[in-house]
């Protein structure tokens, strides 16, 4: 009798050990802030706009608005943050209004060559394309490679021969023709003829397009469409495509989409940086996010900005150029559009507008 109580009280040690450790596990699970239902930001390009004229910031606002309006469509229905992304960068890639899609700089030769990149946050699954002539959306490119190809990036006419087998039709440059940019450019090649700054006037807009989201499930995703800067070397790659430089997305951390001088986002790792420092030195988005785009790349004299989103839904903004046009979204669908200027006021309107 002694021996078989020994062994009930031992099992109910063991049960009541078994209850506690659930109990703790729970607590733990519980601890955790958990997503804040969806998220979705959305930057076009950084730079000074204070040369843009009134009506072209304004039908930025818009396209930015419409595009953003797409994201949130799919993320409302419990659709993923990798289908938000794409869509939002393809209405923006469509709307010619930026340096990214029917809307890209011009090279030294006269023809747009694009880049674009997407990666899933919850899987590290990327895809990315570079140096495109002939394809209308990038972004989609991108995603293809991600999904159907054992390559994370495709360049030239290899991308675009794969944008072929998987049924997507080349265009002919002249679809990319915008007299806007076409002015740029040869006000650009004009000033470098007469020994000045190279494009320097026409390079104060960066007008590369990123979204970063967080649909439902608590997945991550970032994206980042660009024609690249003005005048630049046919074959010249900036860091839009480059998995950590331009952009980067971890479930673990954060998912960025940068937008400025592409070499010096290279150079720093920009995007893999901030994430890593939120993931390993426990410090906040806006604290990583800062510390690399206010104080590393301002000290090497490198412009732009990131937009960027953690797990809990937390956004940072910075840049540190004069603007950085930025739309952001949550599940209460009011749209808070930013960044145009330091000083500009935030102007918030429904998503249903």
């Amino acid at each position: 009798m002694k021996a078989i109580g020994s062994i009930t009280i031992v099992l109910v040690a063991i049960a009541t050990i078994g209850v506690a450790s659930h109990f703790r596990s729970s607590a733990a699970v519980g601890a955790a802030a958990p997503p804040s239902g969806f998220v979705l930001v959305a930057h076009g390009g950084a730079g000074d706009y204070s040369s843009m004229k009134a009506e072209q910031t304004e039908m930025r606002r818009s396209a930015m608005l419409k595009a953003v309006q797409s994201g949130y469509a799919i993320l409302t229905k419990k659709g993923s943050s990798l289908d938000a992304v794409e869509a939002t960068i393809r209405v923006m890639e469509d709307s010619g209004l930026f340096d990214a899609g029917r809307g890209s700089y011009y090279t030294r030769e006269g023809i747009p060559e694009m880049d674009a990149s997407i990666m899933d946050g919850r899987t590290l699954n990327a895809g990315a394309v570079a140096s495109l002539k002939h394809i209308a959306n990038p972004i989609h490119l991108a995603r293809l490679v991600m999904e159907k190809s054992p390559h994370v990036m495709l360049v030239g006419e290899g991308a675009e021969e794969f944008a072929r087998s998987q049924g997507i039709e080349p265009v002919s440059p002249y679809l990319f023709f915008n007299e806007r940019e076409w002015e740029r450019y040869q006000n650009a090649k004009s000033a470098e003829e007469k020994k000045k700054s190279a494009g320097l006037a026409a390079n104060k807009q960066h007008g590369t397009v990123g979204v970063v989201a967080l649909d439902q499930a608590g997945n991550l995703a970032a994206g980042t469409s660009t024609g690249g800067t003005v005048l630049k070397m046919p074959g010249r790659v900036g860091d839009s495509p480059i998995l950590g430089a331009g952009t980067y997305a971890n479930n673990e951390s954060c998912a960025v989409s940068g937008t400025g001088t592409g070499e010096f986002f290279m150079r720093n790792i920009v995007a893999a940086d901030i994430c890593e420092r939120v993931r390993y030195l426990r410090v906040t988005l806006e604290q990583a996010a800062n510390d690399v785009v206010m104080k590393e790349l301002v000290e090497q004299h490198g412009d732009g900005g990131v937009i960027a989103l953690d797990p809990k839904g937390n956004v940072a903004m910075p840049f540190n150029t004069e603007g950085m046009m930025t739309a952001t979204v949550r599940v209460d669908g009011k749209v808070t559009m930013q960044g145009w200027s330091k000083n500009a006021k935030p102007i918030i309107v429904s998503v249903t507008k």
